[in-house]
C-alpha cells in the first residue's frame, strides 16, 4: 500500500504557530520571514482542505481542524526524534558540554562533575560559561544551569528551593555590605564584585557580609569557612538545570540530571 508523502515542512510550521499564535514569534523560531509561515500555512490548508487559522479582534486563533490534530502531530515529532536517537545510538558522543555561571561552577557544580566523572570514566565535560541567553544549537550545549524563576521555553528541573543567606567570616566581620550583579541588596556603599561566589570570598576573607543564594554557599557554611548571619530567606529565583526537549531526552543527560539531582 502507498504511503501519502507528509508535508513535513508545513506540519512544523502549524506546530510552532500554534505554539505562538503569531506568525511573527514562529518565523523568530525557525529562523525564517513571517511571510514564509504565511506561505507554509496556506499551502498546508491547500493539501488538508481545511482552514487551520482565523485572524480575531484579538489576534491569532486555532480552528477546530487544527486543534483536533496537535496532540497527535507533537506526539509524531516525539517519535521522530526517538528514531533519529535510536539510529544515532551507536554513535552517540560521549562527551557534555554544559554551561553554567562561572561561581555556580565553582562552588557547586565542578566537585560533583568530578564526583560523576570518576564513576563514568569515559565520559567528558566541556564546561562553558553560561551568562546571558543561550543558543543551545550554535554552542552545541547538552544542558545549562541557570538562576531564573523556571525553565522557561525549555524543559528542566529545580536542583533546590531558592533560597538566600546573609553569610560573614566566621570570626565576624561588621555589617559592612558586599553587593554583586544580580544581588537583592539595594546598598551602594561597601565592597562590589563580580558574582556571588566572589561575594562568599570576600566575606571569607573579612571584608564583609554578602546576601546570597543558599545552594552556593552551603559548603563554605558547612566547612565553618563562612558563618550565616540569620536564617535564610526563601527567594523567587532558583538555580534550574534546562535543557530543549531533544537534549533533555538524551540518555547521557537523563543520567547526569538524575545524579546532580541526587546531591
Amino acid at each position: 500500500m502507498k504511503r501519502t508523502l507528509l508535508p513535513l515542512n508545513g506540519l512544523r510550521v502549524l506546530d510552532a504557530a500554534a505554539r505562538h499564535l503569531s506568525f511573527t514569534r514562529a518565523a523568530d523560531e525557525l529562523a525564517v520571514t513571517p511571510a514564509a509561515v504565511g506561505q507554509q500555512i496556506r499551502a498546508l490548508e491547500d493539501v488538508l482542505g481545511v482552514v487551520l487559522f482565523r485572524r480575531t479582534p484579538k489576534g491569532l486563533e486555532l480552528t477546530p481542524e487544527a486543534e483536533a490534530g496537535l496532540d497527535a502531530l507533537r506526539a509524531g515529532f516525539l517519535q521522530f526524534e526517538d528514531a533519529v536517537q535510536s539510529m544515532q545510538a551507536g554513535q552517540s558522543s560521549s562527551s557534555l558540554t554544559i554551561a553554567a555561571p562561572r561561581d555556580f561552577t565553582a562552588k557547586w557544580l565542578a566537585p560533583r562533575l568530578a564526583a560523576y566523572g570518576r564513576s563514568n570514566p569515559d565520559l567528558r565535560f566541556i564546561l562553558m560559561s553560561g551568562e546571558g541567553d543561550l543558543d543551545f544549537t550554535e554552542a552545541n550545549l547538552d544542558l545549562a544551569i541557570r538562576l531564573a524563576d523556571g525553565p522557561g521555553e525549555h524543559e528542566g528541573a529545580r536542583l533546590a528551593e531558592g533560597a538566600m543567606v546573609t553569610v560573614e567570616a566566621s570570626e565576624g566581620a561588621g555589617a559592612v555590605p558586599i553587593s554583586w550583579p544580580g544581588c537583592i541588596s539595594d546598598e551602594t556603599s561597601g565592597l562590589r564584585v563580580g558574582d556571588a561566589g566572589l561575594a562568599i570570598d570576600a566575606a571569607a576573607s573579612g571584608f564583609g557580609r554578602a546576601t546570597v543564594p543558599l545552594l552556593l554557599a552551603e559548603t563554605d557554611i558547612t566547612s565553618g569557612r563562612v558563618r550565616a548571619v540569620d536564617n535564610a530567606k526563601p527567594y523567587h529565583q532558583a538555580y534550574w538545570l534546562i535543557a530543549p526537549i531533544p537534549q533533555w531526552r538524551q540518555k547521557k543527560v537523563k543520567a547526569l540530571v538524575e545524579a546532580l539531582l541526587a546531591g
